[in-house]
């Protein structure tokens, strides 16, 4: 087995937006029980993205009902004016985009200082070699499988070479900063990512749009066991 698909154990971070906002607590129990690590939170404000969805509030309201780890991925032009909200709303890792501003290092810095892991997001079509200088500051790094502002997209496979070069950055240099990847993942493009480098897979419409969070959490795990396994 090779060095980058030697078996670790990977996190699966279902994201809310794609979920069933009539019954979020009900939602927020059945995936504890199908044993989900993280919870995956998209706040878009209609301008970086052309949608508007969840703010701090919602992390909020939740975040007494739960102890899963909640992952904040900031769509917003402006996402310094918001950090504050999210950490106090119970933001465990927060996510900015690189191509939101030019003061990403700064960002970083006042995650951290909030005490939440601070990460960064490429778009599809932002090269890795955005984040060359500030990759050992980084708790993990989001790659962007569809273009933001939507669930439901097909995945993007060009974001597997990219997981791949991250993860020989990770290796070559030592580092530990996690891969996220977000958008279109399944059973069928799950494998995929894991064999590339992938530790964190947010997962929205696979796991809400038909069968129970159960059985499609149980599907996506299986489908990461046979990417290990067929690595042998």
């Amino acid at each position: 087995m090779s060095e980058s698909i030697t078996r670790r154990a990977v996190k699966l971070a279902p994201s809310m937006i794609a979920s069933d906002w009539a019954r979020p607590l009900d939602t927020v129990r059945e995936l504890t029980e199908a044993g989900v690590e993280w919870l995956h939170w998209d706040a878009m404000d209609g301008h970086f993205v052309p949608n508007l969805t969840l703010g701090p509030m919602f992390l909020a309201a939740l975040r007494p009902h739960t102890e899963l780890h909640f992952d904040a991925h900031l769509m917003l032009a402006k996402p310094g004016d918001y950090l504050d909200e999210f950490i106090e709303a119970g933001a465990n890792s927060i996510s900015v985009h690189v191509e939101a501003g030019a003061h990403l290092h700064r960002l970083i810095g006042r995650i951290k200082e909030g005490g939440a892991m601070a990460g960064a997001v490429l778009n599809p079509a932002t090269p890795v070699a955005a984040l060359d200088v500030i990759l050992p500051t980084l708790d993990y790094v989001l790659v962007m499988s569809v273009n933001p502002g939507f669930s439901g997209q097909k995945f993007l496979p060009l974001a597997v070479d990219k997981i791949a070069e991250l993860n020989r950055h990770r290796q070559e240099k030592g580092l530990k900063f996690l891969i996220q990847v977000d958008g279109g993942v399944s059973p069928a493009t799950a494998p995929l990512v894991v064999r590339a480098g992938a530790d964190v897979l947010v997962c929205g419409s696979n796991i809400f749009n038909s069968g129970t969070p159960q059985e499609n959490v149980r599907a996506l795990r299986e489908a990461i066991d046979k990417a290990f396994w067929e690595a042998v």
